[in-house]
């Protein structure tokens, strides 16, 4: 981490503790990367010879600054549209958001350090190599993310089912970006109080809800065309 090399996330057995563990975890909250405290029996499945309790993966994607990406859109003239994921861990799902993300114009996907599924190789295959060409910001927490986002003037639109506005009567012209949560939970309510609007996918039948990965796509293409017309 000290030599610039990006990690994707640390796992440390549950039962080392002292001084380096210690500084390992105060180190990796500095930059950013999460650590997993896993029993003995999940560091072995990674068959390495003298692992120490310790493993880390190397990040397959490299993860950018948040506020970098957004100077840099502004620079360009460009209206930032950015996706935020709350809770999303089938990997399959994200790769196909990321998929979906990218071929709408979304200038940036904003992941939290812990709570989301890892952009593995997995995830990267199932997004085609979206995810290794779309900006990929990974923040602390969403909470630190939509007060950035907020300081920079972007509003953020909440996915929620029971909102009363329909998807095309949000406008997503202006500097926006969009929170989505997982099928099962949805969006954080602490999280869904700092929004500043919520809108819904109107549906036919009643049914529980769409896959998120579906339901993004539907947001971003309404999102594209606001934004083409």
């Amino acid at each position: 981490m000290k030599t610039g090399v990006q990690l994707e996330r640390i796992y440390l057995q549950n039962t080392i503790s002292g001084q380096e563990a210690d500084e390992l975890k105060l180190i990796a909250e500095q930059f950013e990367v999460p650590v997993n405290k896993v029993p003995f029996e999940k560091i072995r499945s990674f068959n390495l010879e003298n692992p120490d309790g310790c493993i880390a993966l190397k990040s397959k994607i490299k993860y950018l600054d948040l506020q970098d990406v957004i100077s840099f859109v502004v620079d360009k003239g460009e209206a930032p549209l950015l996706l935020l994921l709350d809770g999303i861990t089938d990997i399959r799902n994200i790769g196909a958001i990321a998929r979906t993300a990218y071929c709408c114009g979304v200038h940036a996907i904003v992941i939290p350090q812990k709570g989301v599924g890892a952009l593995n190789e997995d995830a990267i295959n199932t997004s085609a190599g979206a995810l290794e060409n779309i900006a990929v910001c990974r923040v602390k927490t969403l909470h630190n993310a939509i007060d950035e986002l907020h300081l920079n003037g972007i509003k953020v639109f909440a996915s929620e089912m029971k909102a009363t506005a329909n998807v095309y009567e949000i406008n997503f012209k202006d500097p926006c970006s969009i929170i989505m949560g997982s099928e099962d939970k949805g969006i954080h309510p602490s999280l869904y109080k700092l929004c500043d609007d919520s809108f819904k996918i109107p549906m036919e039948k009643n049914f529980e809800s769409l896959n998120v990965s579906v339901a993004a796509g539907m947001i971003l293409y309404e999102a594209m065309k606001q934004r083409l017309v």
